[in-house]
């Protein structure tokens, strides 16, 4: 038998249209609500000419499996920073969302013949009909609308500037809960009305009576886009960003409306519309778009209408019958049939597109078939949508009572095995209510008694009931043990109980085969626990992996939670946030960026306090809550990711600071005032071990790292000097290479507010002021004033002077041996006594405190004299032993630069050994020379090679004393230098 078909196309994401998202968060919803205006719309991140499609949508319980619905294709806009997340408006009617579902229209003129979505539509309106002769710029207009423009609109473009809105017209009931523009006689805008009065809205009123209604189409002209964009840099409106989120700007809900739009309109004062903001950030961000937008006039066309896409039954006629305005229908004797095919099977009020229909297929009045090939006889009664069937399902229909329902077909795919799942439900029933709810248009109780089906087969027993709804039951069969699955599975649910008996059982056959993976994921959970909670060293990724490839990413997380707020235990509390920021980067499916990125967003500020104050169960149960508002798209889940690893890092401060409790802190003869107290100290060379000492791997595996205090160029390099003044407060000085070098940065702290950015690392004097609160010479927090403080304990302030001989990035453990020397001569100058292990652990604990994090190697090999090994067992609280050593270890070369290795090649032939500093990428580089004094002759051998660049050349000998602390008297003039007056 001969059949006419459509052809399908497939068109891929690319398109030139605008979006515009809202502050915070990344979502599908597009801009207009469900009515013209139904809610005030957020606006955020830049506008822009382009449209990102996304892939997925909500998972659906499917047969006991947790599986994705087929892919949705629709446009993210930027929901409220506080609003949980979802992957679009729900719309049940058609796999790729509203901006893709094909209409029953024609294009006669298209060069290709062709399937029409909506977002078809749209772009040809905007194209062909309201952009003809508009300047440059940028236009936004919402995709879940079907909009009509007359093929002559009569919008005058000629010397346009400015900001031009398309409105809808409509009657003044209507606009009662509605947005209505005011405007003047020459079309600017005056002012917009939201569910204004009956007098204010009769001011809006045209003379035919209707009123100009807000949609979501909106034209900015290059020059004012442009301002608007250049807006994004300047606070607060930087949180309109992710970026700038993440990097801890407080979020922003704008209106695009209320807040951009309507600063232009020419009834609009700027102390009016500056004072009309909800809150004082949106009154700032206000003030700038004032600046900004409010010299460009504002124009209101009103020659459009349009039809909201709801998922409500009345799409049925608006959109797949072909009744929107706008469209172009395609009458029922245009239809392509089969020879045999009666036309008369199609009753008017039907429709039929992108189908091959073969044999007598009736099609009652109110029905609609897409993207089907069927066979008849077939009797398909009113009120139904039949979508995505093949032929090889014309069998089980015969017979069924095809009323009021939908039915779908759909593809899936599990891991590389391709699956087709088949949904129905009734054209009535809502997805997503909870109380009430219906299942095939009939009571959920009707339902249970006729199928035998059970609550507890379509949700877990622990499952709250308010969350119990249509979306979240385990209705619709994927998978069967040892049989293949087709569309008689699903449509048993229509028969009468006598058939529906037969077909249980195979549905909870169905069912198991979910129980048996349900069942291995269980013991998975299992294992995770045993794992984190035991400290065994085995990895939890090929577990995550198939976690969320098989959709259990959620049981996965729930154990991960739990784990974490009760273990009782920071370090084991950290790997299982580790673990969580993995399932959130293995969900993203190698999508979203960067998994490396800020995490200072302050929606995780609650969750991030908790955590600091100590208070991990309610911190975890915090960061729990925050997540569920960033699954929906990969951009937020490792958004996420990151912000959980920030959370890791600070529950792996507290566990690295419980090495605190190994500092123990005597009583010393306090130095006279003005007596300066001077500590020295080499540098290291690692030699072997290295990394092993940092968190968590220290206290997770242990550590073990071979170290060397070094002379260079025959002096301590590194080294801090401290001295009680009269003055209560604290100056900080930074010098150069020496004690006697200017000072590069000074500082004076005369309040604890000053002392408030000891934890920013990069804040001026950062280090020393944390070396002052943790050697507990100043309390903060505290009641106590800076100054009262220092009086009342030591008779004055102190001033602190530091210095390094050693370039910045020397790889020879700069800034670890100089925290332990301001630690040790602070200690000193404050009549305190504190022994090397001591400093080694209170160093660590400064680190943390610092937020650098780092290990303890540096400071064992700058603190402890020789050659020595330094050690800690995997356990917490963290202790570092250390063991000196007389014999010097080999290493093997590793990874460096192209300029070292042309210097190791060209010193070979001179050394015995050579090795890179630190962590290999360059610094020092360390060498033992086959014959002494060879300094001179190396450097005539380096400047000969091509391609190193500048270098220098240093003698360093093995330091058997380690750091050295004097008390030094005063300078003759006001500051001592040592060496000096030398008093002890």
């Amino acid at each position: 038998m001969k059949a006419t078909e459509l052809p399908r196309l497939w068109r891929g994401p690319s398109w030139v249209a605008s979006s515009v998202p809202r502050a915070g968060r990344e979502t599908n919803a597009p801009l207009v609500p469900p009515e013209p205006f139904a809610e005030k719309q957020k606006f955020g991140a830049c506008l822009g000419m382009k449209i990102q499609a996304q892939v997925g949508s909500p998972g659906v319980q499917l047969a006991g499996l947790s599986l994705p619905l087929p892919p949705i294709l629709s446009l993210p806009v930027t929901p409220p920073p506080r609003s949980p997340s979802r992957q679009g408006r729900d719309f049940s009617f058609d796999d790729c969302g509203r901006a893709f579902t094909c209409l029953p229209v024609e294009e006669p003129g298209a060069l290709a013949e062709a399937l029409v979505c909506n977002l078809d539509s749209l772009l040809g309106t905007m194209t062909h009909r309201l952009c003809v002769g508009s300047p440059p710029g940028v236009w936004v207009c919402s995709t879940d609308m079907l909009l009509n423009v007359p093929s002559a609109p009569g919008i005058d473009w000629g010397g346009f500037q400015g900001v031009r809105v398309i409105a809808v017209p409509g009657s003044q009931a209507y606009a009662r809960n509605h947005g209505v523009y005011l405007t003047d006689e020459q079309g600017l805008v005056r002012d917009i009305i939201y569910k204004g009065t009956e007098a204010q809205i009769q001011q809006c009123a045209r003379p035919d009576g209707t009123v100009p209604l807000v949609c979501g189409v909106v034209f900015f002209s290059s020059d004012a886009a442009e301002q608007l964009l250049a807006t994004h840099v300047i606070p607060p409106l930087d949180a309109c960003t992710y970026m700038g989120l993440d990097s801890g700007a407080p979020p922003i809900q704008l209106s695009l409306f209320f807040d951009i739009v309507l600063c232009m309109a020419g009834g609009m004062t700027e102390e009016d519309f500056v004072k009309g903001g909800s809150d004082a950030s949106v009154r700032s961000a206000r003030s700038v778009l004032w600046t900004a937008l409010h010299t460009f006039p504002l124009t209101c066309i009103p020659s459009a209408s349009y039809d909201y896409m709801t998922t409500s039954a009345t799409l049925l006629s608006h959109v797949f019958l072909g009744v929107a305005p706008g469209c172009v229908a395609r009458p029922q004797s245009h239809m392509p049939l089969c020879p045999r095919q009666q036309p008369c099977l199609l009753e008017d009020g039907s429709s039929v597109t992108n189908c091959l229909l073969e044999g007598a297929v009736h099609l009652a009045a109110g029905s609609v078939i897409q993207h089907c090939h069927l066979q008849g006889p077939l009797e398909i009664g009113p009120g139904c949508l039949l979508s995505g069937l093949t032929t090889g399902s014309s069998p089980a229909l015969r017979g069924c009572p095809l009323r009021d329902i939908v039915l779908q077909g759909h593809h899936i795919q599990l891991h590389n095995l391709p699956c087709r799942v088949f949904t129905l439900t009734g054209r009535l029933d809502d997805w997503q209510v909870r109380m009430g709810a219906t299942y095939l248009n009939a009571p959920w109780a009707e339902f249970f008694c006729r199928t035998g089906i059970r609550e507890g087969d379509l949700w877990d027993a622990e499952m709250p009931r308010r969350s119990r709804c249509l979306l979240s039951a385990r209705l619709f069969p994927v998978l069967h043990a040892c049989e293949a699955l087709g569309l008689e599975d699903v449509l048993w649910l229509l028969a009468p109980s006598v058939v529906a008996g037969e077909r249980l059982a195979r549905w909870r056959a169905a069912a198991e085969l979910g129980a048996r993976r349900a069942l291995f994921f269980l013991q998975g959970q299992r294992k995770v626990r045993r794992v984190l909670l035991g400290r065994q060293d085995s990895s939890l990724l090929p577990l995550t992996r198939s976690a969320v490839h098989e959709g259990y990413h959620e049981a996965m997380l729930g154990t991960l939670d739990e784990v974490a707020s009760t273990a009782g235990d920071a370090g084991i509390a950290a790997r299982a946030l580790a673990c969580i920021a993995d399932v959130l980067g293995c969900m993203a499916r190698g999508e979203g960026g960067l998994r490396s990125g800020p995490a200072a967003n302050r929606e995780w500020a609650v969750a991030f306090g908790l955590l600091e104050s100590g208070d991990i169960a309610g911190g975890v149960r915090e960061l729990a809550a925050e997540r569920q508002k960033w699954m929906s798209r990969p951009a937020l889940l490792l958004r996420a990711a990151r912000h959980y690893e920030g959370a890791e890092q600070i529950l792996i401060r507290q566990a690295v600071m419980s090495s605190c409790q190994f500092v123990t802190v005597g009583p010393a003869e306090l130095p006279p005032l003005g007596h300066w107290v001077q500590v020295a100290c080499p540098a290291r060379l690692d030699l072997s071990g290295g990394w092993s000492d940092t968190p968590p791997i220290t206290y997770e595996h242990g550590g073990a790292v071979v170290d060397v205090a070094v002379l260079v160029d025959g002096c301590r390099p590194i080294g801090a000097r401290v001295r009680r003044i009269s003055e209560p407060e604290l100056r900080l000085v930074s010098l150069g290479g020496t004690p006697r070098s200017e000072a590069v940065v000074e500082l004076v702290c005369r309040d604890l507010e000053h002392l408030q950015d000891y934890c920013q690392p990069h804040a001026p004097g950062a280090l020393l002021k944390a070396a002052f609160i943790c050697t507990q010479v100043v309390q903060l927090p505290s009641q106590k004033p800076l100054r009262a403080q220092l009086r009342e304990g030591f008779g004055g302030g102190f001033e602190v002077h530091t210095w390094s001989k050693l370039p910045h990035g020397s790889g020879l453990g700069t800034s670890s041996i100089l925290a332990g020397a301001v630690m040790a001569s602070l200690y000193r100058a404050a009549g305190k006594a504190a022994s090397t292990e001591s400093l080694i652990h209170a160093v660590l604990h400064l680190e943390q405190r610092l937020t650098t994090g780092g290990g303890w190697q540096d400071q064992v090999g700058g603190l402890v004299p020789g050659i020595k090994i330094g050690r800690s067992k995997a356990q917490l609280p963290l202790r570092v032993e250390v063991e000196k050593i007389p014999q010097k270890k080999c290493m093997a070369p590793g990874c460096e630069p192209r300029a070292v290795r042309r210097m190791m090649d060209a010193l070979q032939p001179y050394v015995y050994g050579q090795c890179l500093a630190g962590a290999g990428g360059g610094g020092f580089l360390y060498i033992l020379t086959k014959a002494p004094r060879q300094k001179e002759a190396l450097h005539q051998i380096l400047a000969k090679t091509e391609g190193l660049g500048n270098f220098s050349i240093h003698s360093i000998e093995v330091d058997t004393d380690g750091f050295s602390v004097e008390v030094v008297g005063c300078d003759q003039k006001d500051s001592a230098h040592p060496g000096e007056g030398r008093a002890v």
